[in-house]
């Protein structure tokens, strides 16, 4: 009687489903991975469009962009008549808060001469001296940030940026 080998295709067949089979089954693992956050869509939208409002009830045209932990954009609106440079400038005011974990109108005097441009990061793009970006948070985790740009003046644009975020702030859960 003549055996098939124990490692035959059929046989290596029916061993990668039952592995696979309790692959699916099993729950995954955390190890090497590390759990994030962001914000929904519709928190985001919600978010610029409240900046923009915000502005515009005071007589500025303006734009906003929200940006996740990795400075990703996730919402951006420019608003009625805001000048062509704002949503860019937008971004780079929340890509500045959630790289550096602070509103910019805050940037301290080291924080400023990093940035300046003889700085060491004046060659990392995006980051800007100006106010107008905030961060979000999610307890104490950062999860992104909100930049608004038209204003003139960067604490009218962070006032404005703080209004999108105060907006979603109670829609935040854990």
């Amino acid at each position: 009687m003549i055996r098939a080998p124990l490692f035959s295709t059929p046989a290596l067949a029916r061993s990668a489903a039952v592995l696979l089979a309790l692959a699916v089954a099993a729950p995954a693992s955390a190890s090497g991975t590390l759990p994030t956050h962001r914000l929904s869509a519709e928190l985001a939208n919600k978010a610029v469009a409240v900046a923009v409002a915000h502005c515009a009830a005071e007589g500025y045209a303006e734009s906003a962009v929200v940006v996740d932990i990795s400075g990703v954009d996730q919402a951006a609106l420019r608003g009625d008549g805001a000048g062509v440079h704002t949503p860019e400038s937008a971004y780079d005011k929340a890509y500045t808060s959630v790289s550096l974990g602070i509103a910019t109108q805050v940037l301290d005097d080291t924080q400023r001469a990093q940035i300046a441009p003889d700085g060491p990061f004046s060659k990392v793009p995006h980051l800007v001296l100006f106010g107008g970006g905030v961060v979000v948070k999610l307890g104490t985790e950062r999860i992104g940030a909100i930049g608004a740009a038209g204003a003139p003046g960067g604490r009218l644009d962070e006032a404005c940026a703080q209004a999108g975020l105060d907006a979603i702030k109670g829609q935040l859960a854990e």
